[in-house]
């Protein structure tokens, strides 16, 4: 037991990174590092600051009478077809705000988006009687839905300060990253007065590391960050992910609607299930992918920033990027299976969604995450052109900026009755 404590608080202390840590009851250290049990033996590396405040301010009350602020009306259809076209029709109120012409693109309700799902679009076109390509059938049948989704809510979004004790930041990291690569939003939210939450996926940074490959599937990696969510959400919780992280924030947003109040998805790709890839360099022999391991830190240099000097090589050391053992790296991307998070299931939530995109980032596409802003029925994409896959070590300031803005934004509250309703 000693032992155990010791290796975690020197990893914290030191940047030891050993994925040993024994089992034991949650430890808090001085430096705000936590180590939690989120099951028997499976223990996480989180970090955990609240600044100290005076008195916390909380968010002022509405009057009696008076318009409520930042109240939404979401209203929308999703029709998803057997042919695999996909119809989201946007019924409630449009989202207007300065922030729309500051962040570059919104997916705006008020409209209908008929989408074509990726297996039908290499359908062939309907023949004729004759065989005569896109001939109409003399008589057409009427289309019937595979799956119908009604969303009718009413959500309110409002500013969230530093000083508002209701307010907790949760920051979650991709694949062969640690919490370590958030150290710049970390300090500036911490400066600003907000509570953060930032964890270690199991298997990376200073967390616990089973050499079990079913400890990696995005399942039980899921359950991991519902038990930290639980453990330290408030009333109003801002889900930060970058990569693979997304995925975990898109599903406490679908599985806690009521307490996830923002969510900023950082180079997350598009809304679609994940599937293993069966070609992929990780799925190769643990003997062969251990031999290719020193090269994976400098592909992931070349893939992950736009320019690949000095400064970023530091930057990937100093953010333990990749810093993890064949086996995670070859279990972690062979777990990614999660049928359930399809369109359907994105085009549902209700959340207001900051999407961030580095321009030159060659592991995701521009392409997929203005398909998740078409998607999403409150989304804001901004593309950041100096920025890559590694956009918030790249570009701190910018991305801070940025990011503290989606957290202050509230929505104007429409002119009619005073809740959120247009006349």
């Amino acid at each position: 037991m000693l032992n155990s404590i010791t290796d975690g608080l020197l990893c914290c202390l030191m940047g030891k990174t050993t994925n040993a840590v024994g089992p034991l009851d949650s430890v808090e250290s001085g430096n705000g590092y936590s180590f939690v049990e989120v099951k028997p033996g499976r223990i996480l590396r989180v970090r955990h600051s609240v600044p100290v405040r005076p008195a916390p301010e909380e968010p002022e009350e509405a009057q009696p009478g008076a318009p409520e602020r930042g109240v939404v009306h979401c209203k929308r259809r999703i029709t998803l077809y057997r042919n695999g076209q996909l119809v989201i029709e946007n019924l409630g109120d449009a989202v207007r705000s300065e922030i729309l012409q500051c962040q570059g693109g919104v997916a705006e309700p008020g409209g209908t988006v008929e989408l074509e799902l990726p297996e039908a679009a290499g359908q062939a076109p309907a023949q004729g009687p004759a065989g005569t390509p896109g001939t109409a059938p003399a008589k057409r049948r009427k289309r019937r839905p595979k799956k119908v989704v009604n969303i009718d809510c009413k959500k309110q979004i409002t500013s969230c300060k530093g000083t508002h004790g209701d307010v907790v930041l949760f920051f979650i990291h991709g694949v062969g990253g640690s919490l370590d690569i958030w150290k710049e939003q970390l300090d500036f939210f911490t400066k600003l007065g907000y509570e953060v939450v930032a964890p270690d996926l199991a298997g990376h940074g200073c967390s616990s590391a089973p050499q079990i490959a079913a400890a990696y599937t995005f399942y039980a990696l899921a359950e991991d960050m519902r038990a930290v969510f639980k453990r330290y959400a408030k009333k109003r919780n801002i889900l930060i992910g970058h990569s693979y992280g997304v995925s975990f924030c898109t599903f406490l947003a679908h599985e806690y609607p009521e307490l996830v109040h923002k969510v900023i998805m950082i180079n997350g790709g598009g809304p679609t299930a994940l599937e293993p890839s069966l070609c992929s360099i990780f799925n190769m022999p643990t003997c062969v992918l251990h031999c290719l391991s020193p090269c994976l830190a400098w592909s992931f240099l070349k893939a992950g920033f736009a320019r690949q000097g000095a400064k970023e090589k530091q930057l990937l050391k100093e953010g333990n990027a990749f810093n993890v053992s064949s086996f995670v790296l070859r279990a972690m991307m062979s777990g990614q299976y999660w049928p359930e998070g399809d369109e359907v299931y994105h085009a549902e939530l209700a959340v207001p969604v900051l999407l961030v995109h580095g321009m030159h980032d060659k592991f995701v596409p521009v392409e997929e995450d203005q398909r998740m802003a078409e998607i999403l029925l409150i989304a804001f994409l901004k593309v950041i052109d100096e920025g890559s896959h590694m956009v918030m070590m790249e570009c701190p300031e910018t991305v801070n900026t940025l990011l503290h803005e989606f957290v202050l934004w509230e929505p104007e509250t429409p002119a009619g009755d005073g809740h959120g309703e247009k006349k």
